[in-house]
């Protein structure tokens, strides 16, 4: 008898079984082959626009993927680095052989957590409440809680042309019988599309033609525990090429033939991540396309063609990615393709990610309609935690909007539901200054403090580094400059307004020419790390805005806080819209704030139920 049995060795499953394990908790992980746990069949990054903070968030709260990537990364790089923090994001080029093999070394070395190969065909259900899982052998394994991680295996199809073929990501096997269960068993059941570009050898590319794109020359880590870093002369380059006129002519020319316009795809792909041919199609003004050429592993002789995921047959890819510039004479090693899968519909959850239909049951990943690793990883990290505070009697970990992109992440599946491949976007985000890259620890380090998984020394320095952080800002505000003071010839020569009557080094570090290490000659040394610098200049510099946003949070505290019971019957509720009563039936919102999030409620309903609420509760 286990307490927690996780379905699936991907990136959700990879979190979730090591969440729940550290916690204390017997678990058991199903994976079809243990060589593919944290395989990477897409792109080899972890990381990007948002993603990048989600890592960060998982590594806060206690989770693994952040530790793994810094250990195993060809190239880290700081995106967005001339805009503001709240859009800065990192994103680390993985090595797609070591990535794996160390994620699979921590199972190996996990305590309570046992692994085994098979594939899982059924759930054991009593009374709608899981038991256990069925295997193909007809092995059954009890458990209080399962949680389900299988990524875009259900009915998994390949797609090439006006070919479909059974098949999960690289030649793996598909599962067959796991999703028509879930049907019988009341979910709701989603076709999803997805895709991945060819593979070419690496010396078959003439990168004189292409731009080089270095790594960041910063020592950066998505871990707040890590400390060593690769210098930026070590770290593999990637490189930017173009599509042209060419590539796009013979795309419009062969549409017909790729499987997304020929009829056979029935799945809905990624509104963000979309197939070159799809681009051409939809975006039919721009005379060229991006594309990224990116080294898959030390270990590797492969350049993984970052934007031109494609559907076309083999003969159609060859011509077309031999009209970009660089890769005229390319070899292709592997071969593009789409893949089609079946996912639950995610308002068929409930924020800790339980599912409202089968008590105990946890979902996790793409199984959820969610695209990236970085997504899937999150989500499973959630899910153990949930898992073990179920079987605990205690209440979940619901993240805030405010609070983290997992959480705006979370409460959109479960709130407004998804028909598309689910990305991480910062413009989802309402409070995204408050989600950044540097203050992650300051959010979600107390959860994972909290749920057992951040330990006593993790803990006990973050606390010590917050104090350092805030002691240097009270610090600063207390030393004061004159216009006679030297610092007047920096400032002229920044650009900035000289001195006309005293300042304090807090109010210098308010103007924008200025950052914490221009100023640090003219001040005592504190001895602060670069990322408590970095903090401080943050928080000095962007304190009109934080201020700013976090009143608009407090204006939504109360709504949050005002809990919907869950016995109520929106029937009963007079002069509710026939909408809203569908809606709110349906989803079953956590709070007032949930229930204004979603579609079709407007303002008038959420005043009826707040007066019904009154009322009778």
């Amino acid at each position: 008898m286990y307490d927690v049995i996780v379905v699936g060795g991907g990136h959700a499953g990879i979190e979730a079984c090591l969440a729940t394990s550290r916690i204390g908790k017997k678990t058991l992980l199903v994976t079809s082959h243990f060589d593919n746990v944290g395989s990477m069949p897409c792109n080899t990054s972890i990381g990007g626009p948002a993603k990048g903070i989600i890592v960060r968030e998982i590594d806060a709260l206690g989770g693994q993927m952040g530790k793994t990537a810094d250990a195993t990364y060809l190239q880290m790089k700081m995106l967005n680095t001339a805009k503001g923090p709240g859009v800065q994001s990192l994103r680390a080029q993985a090595d797609k052989k070591a990535y794996p093999r160390y994620m699979q070394k921590i199972l190996k070395q996990q305590e309570n957590l046992d692994i085994v190969e098979a594939m899982v065909e059924g759930l054991v259900i009593e009374n709608q409440t899981v038991k256990g899982v069925t295997l193909a052998d007809g092995k059954t394994y009890a458990s209080q809680t399962v949680i389900l991680t299988t990524g875009t295996y259900l009915k998994a199809e390949v797609m090439v042309g006006d070919q479909k073929t059974p098949s999960g990501p690289d030649q793996e096997k598909p599962s067959l019988y796991l999703s028509d269960q879930l049907r019988d068993l009341g979910f709701r059941i989603q076709r999803l599309k997805t895709g991945t570009p060819p593979r070419v050898e690496i010396n078959s590319v003439d990168y004189s033609k292409t731009q080089l794109q270095p790594g960041t020359d910063e020592p950066l880590a998505f871990s707040y525990e890590t400390t060593t870093f690769v210098p930026i002369e070590k770290q593999t380059p990637c490189y930017l090429t173009y599509t042209n006129e060419k590539t796009h002519q013979i795309i419009k020319d062969n549409l017909s033939k790729c499987s997304m316009y020929s009829g056979i795809v029935k799945g809905i792909g990624p509104r963000y991540c979309p197939s070159i041919e799809d681009k051409v199609v939809k975006f039919s003004d721009k005379p060229q396309h991006q594309i990224f050429l990116e080294p898959e592993s030390k270990e590797m002789n492969t350049i993984y063609v970052q934007g031109f995921s494609t559907s076309m047959p083999h003969d159609i890819q060859e011509q077309m990615i031999r009209t970009i510039p660089g890769l005229e004479n390319c070899q292709i090693l592997k071969y593009a393709y789409a893949i089609e899968y079946d996912a639950i519909d995610p308002l068929q959850l409930w924020p800790s990610l339980e599912t409202k239909v089968i008590k105990n049951l946890f979902t996790a990943g793409q199984i959820n309609g969610t695209s990236g690793y970085e997504e899937a990883a999150a989500q499973g990290l959630i899910a153990g935690i949930n898992a073990v505070k179920k079987i605990n009697h205690e209440e979940p970990l619901i993240l805030k909007r405010n609070e983290a992109y997992i959480g705006v992440m979370i409460d959109d599946l479960v709130t407004k539901g998804t028909k598309e491949p689910y990305r991480m976007l910062t413009s989802r985000a309402e409070y995204r200054l408050l989600l950044r890259h540097d203050n992650a620890d300051e959010r979600l380090r107390q959860y994972g403090y909290d749920a057992r998984l951040v330990k006593e020394d993790v803990y006990q320095a973050y606390v010590e580094k917050m104090n350092h952080i805030h002691e240097e800002i009270e610090r600063l505000d207390s030393i004061r400059f004159t216009p006679k003071h030297e610092i007047n010839e920096l400032l002229v020569q920044l650009g900035s307004t000289p001195l006309k009557e005293g300042i304090s080094a807090k109010g210098l570090l308010q103007r924008p020419e200025m950052d914490y290490q221009k100023l640090k000659p003219y001040i005592e040394d504190a001895h602060l790390t670069s990322e408590e610098e970095k903090r401080v200049t943050i928080l000095i510099k962007y304190k009109g805005y934080i201020d700013k946003t976090l009143r608009q949070v407090e204006k939504q505290r109360k709504m949050e806080e005002k809990q919907i019971p869950q016995d109520i019957d929106y029937e009963d509720v007079l002069n509710l819209s026939l909408e809203a009563k569908q809606k709110l039936s349906e989803i079953r919102p956590v709070t007032i704030a949930q229930a204004s999030r979603i579609s079709g409620i407007n303002p008038a309903d959420i005043s009826v139920l707040l007066i019904f609420l009154k009322q009778h509760y």
